[in-house]
Parts: structure tokens; C-alpha cells; sequence
């Protein structure tokens, strides 16, 4: 087993499925102690409990992530689960369903904004007065392409990401003195139950012009986020923050 996070605890939130749990399984190869959240319960467990079959640490919680009462839950269980807490993975994510910006319920679109940015600041809020104390500490959060280069249909969501990613660039300035780091990655679709709704409608046309959209021709994988995010939380970075990574395949060139 590799060693790249050896002695690492990291949370990583929505790691139930998708980027979420690519991310979980890959620091946990790389010697982290992972504590996998999931709004799904049932899905955090299995996530967890296949790490753990596999030889790596990991612990599950269910929880919210718009929720100020469970994140301060996320972040105490890490620190009563391994002892200590290094990085924050905020990578859980909703979306509207692409259409006409006035077409958005007033519902669907606060849901967005709590879980894509009221997340960061809430897990911010509780995880930061740890990160200080030892002057130690990585936020990354998983964004979006949309944030950087947005399309018609989902206005809202796109201004979600965009407001993530400018917030992330934000807490960089203000945490590097505490040696916090804070570094965005920027997937294009992957395989997830958000790319439906991204699209509109999921039939072979809609995902052939999606994908004709990308240069190297594929969705983004679990495996190329887990990469972008072990050399983040790695100290091969340690010299960077506020660092926005595309890995998207060239959509946005």
C-alpha cells in the first residue's frame, strides 16, 4: 500500500458514490484514515466498510452537509474516531434540473446554494479552530467547470460552483498564515446521478453532444479526481494554495 497520506485523517463528504467515494477508497490506499459522509447512510457504510475489506481505515457517518449540527458531528467523529484531523474534503454537490433560469423552483435553488457553498463555510467553521491550533490543515473542494466556463440551462447551479470556487480562493488568502491550505478541483460530468440532470434528458443524442463538447472525448472518472486530490492533500503540495485545477479534459479550453 502506498504511503503519499500515511498518518493522514481526511473527511470527505457526499462519499457515498461518484467523485465522493473514488476519492475515499484512493486516500485510504494511500495510507489515510478516511471518515466517509453520506446524506445516504446506507451508502457511507458500504463505502467504509469495502475500505476497511481492503486493508485501509475508514469509519462511516450519515449526515448533511447543510446542516451546521452534523458537520460539527463530521468533524468531532473524526477527531474521536482516529484522534486528529488533516484534511476536508468538500465534495458533496446537488444540482437543478438544466432548464430556463425562471423555470428553477425557489426551493431547488436555495437546496443548491446550502449544499455547493453554505457547506464550505460550515465546514469551515468547524473544522478551521482544529486546523489552527496545530497550524495544519487542508480544505479541498471539488467544483465544477461550470463555475469557470457556464452554459445555458443551469444558471443557478453555475453560479453555485462559481461562488464555491471564488469562496475557496477567499479562504486561501485568509488561512495561509495558519499554514491552512485551500485548493479547488474542477471535474467535468462524470458518471454520477447529477449527469441527467445536467443534461436534461439522458439519451444517447444528449450524451453524445455532451461528450462531443470535451477534447479528449470522456466523462471525468472517479480515479482522475482521486488523483488531483491525493497531490492536494499530499505535501507534495505544501507549497500550494488557492489553486484551481481543471480536470475536465480540455471543455474548458
Amino acid at each position: 500500500m502506498s504511503a503519499r497520506l500515511a498518518g493522514r485523517v481526511a473527511l470527505v463528504t457526499g462519499a457515498g458514490s461518484g467523485f465522493g467515494q473514488g476519492i475515499a477508497e484512493r486516500f485510504a490506499r494511500e495510507g489515510a484514515a478516511v471518515v466517509v459522509n453520506d446524506l445516504d447512510g446506507a451508502a457511507a457504510r458500504r463505502v467504509a466498510d469495502g475500505i476497511f475489506a481492503a486493508g485501509g481505515k475508514a469509519s462511516a457517518l450519515s449526515g448533511d452537509v447543510a446542516r451546521d449540527a452534523d458537520v460539527a458531528a463530521m468533524v468531532r467523529h473524526a477527531l474521536d474516531a482516529f484522534g486528529d484531523l488533516h484534511v476536508v474534503v468538500n465534495n458533496a454537490g446537488t444540482t437543478h434540473r438544466n432548464q430556463p433560469l425562471l423555470d428553477v423552483p425557489e426551493d431547488e435553488f436555495d437546496r443548491v446554494y446550502a449544499v455547493n457553498v453554505k457547506s464550505l463555510y460550515l465546514t469551515a467553521r468547524h473544522a478551521v479552530p482544529h486546523f489552527r491550533r496545530k497550524r495544519d490543515g487542508v480544505f479541498i473542494t471539488i467544483a465544477s467547470t461550470a463555475g469557470v466556463r457556464p452554459r445555458p440551462g443551469l444558471t443557478w447551479y453555475n453560479g453555485s460552483k462559481g461562488a464555491a470556487i471564488v469562496a475557496s480562493k477567499s479562504m486561501a488568502v485568509e488561512l495561509a498564515p495558519d499554514n491552512i491550505r485551500v485548493n479547488v478541483i474542477n471535474p467535468v460530468a462524470g458518471e454520477t446521478a447529477l449527469l441527467a440532470k445536467f443534461m436534461g434528458e439522458d439519451t444517447p443524442e444528449a450524451r453524445a453532444r455532451f461528450v462531443a463538447s470535451i477534447p479528449l472525448g470522456r466523462l471525468s472518472r472517479p480515479a482522475d479526481v482521486a488523483t488531483a486530490a491525493v497531490f492536494f492533500a499530499s505535501e507534495e503540495a505544501a507549497f500550494v494554495t488557492g489553486a484551481c485545477l481543471e480536470v475536465d479534459g480540455g471543455r474548458c479550453i
